[in-house]
């Protein structure tokens, strides 16, 4: 449905982003950011899952700033692999990027972001500093980033079995998000991702539900 394009940051690197239409007149735009597994086809196929409920989806390829073309399974090594990298950017930088992914796509309308994993605490730091509408996280280390404090509501989704992100840390989120909107499920980490051993498809079903009703409501101007 979708295909790669080539944008550019404003600091002129040049990278590749998943760019998805909407099938009629977009009714706003979301910013799909990717796990530690690169934009791999698990990504892609959820931009265009964006792209079918009405939305122009954009989900830019961050790990194009080290090697283009990553994109990586969900073994050990693979988890390895992707931390490995993820280790070898700097935030403001990859800001950069999802700043112009925004940029492409806001003439559509009003613009969320809806992060997994990494890409979970790359939404929050886009609701602190980047002109959105709205964000969502998915199972993100926000607690990474409470020094900052986000300009737009954020709607968050938490495993409670989740090893990485145990609960003492979402109520640390909690206490400096007064605005956001929380839900917990009865799974671990990733559960939305439906190749890894983890996901668990009523939390995702339900989890995707309430997104699609934020960017609705946020984005759409729906209720």
């Amino acid at each position: 449905m979708g295909e790669f394009t080539t944008i550019m940051a404003r600091d002129g690197h040049e990278f590749q982003a998943y760019l998805s239409p909407p099938p009629g007149k977009p009714q706003g735009a979301v910013v799909v950011l990717q796990e530690i597994f690169g934009v791999n086809s698990h990504i892609r196929e959820v931009t265009d899952g964006f792209a079918k409920e009405g939305y122009t989806a954009i989900a830019p390829a961050l790990f194009d700033r080290i090697r283009r073309g990553i994109e990586l399974g969900y073994s050990p090594a693979d988890m390895q692999e992707g931390r490995g990298y993820v280790q070898q950017l700097k935030l403001d930088v990859t800001l950069k990027d999802v700043a112009a992914a925004v940029a492409v796509v806001k003439h559509s309308g009003r613009t969320g972001t809806v992060g997994f994993c990494w890409g979970g605490g790359l939404s929050y730091v886009a609701a602190c500093e980047l002109p959105i509408a709205c964000a969502v996280v998915y199972y993100g280390k926000a607690s990474n980033y409470l020094e900052r404090k986000p300009r737009c509501q954020v709607m968050y989704h938490f495993g409670t079995q989740d090893t990485g992100i145990p609960l003492s840390d979402v109520e640390k989120v909690k206490a400096v998000d007064t605005q956001g909107i929380f839900y917990e499920y009865e799974a671990g980490h990733g559960f939305s991702c439906d190749p890894r051993p983890s996901f668990s498809p009523e939390a995702a079903a339900l989890a995707r539900q309430r997104t699609l009703e934020f960017f609705g409501h946020k984005l759409a101007g729906k209720g």
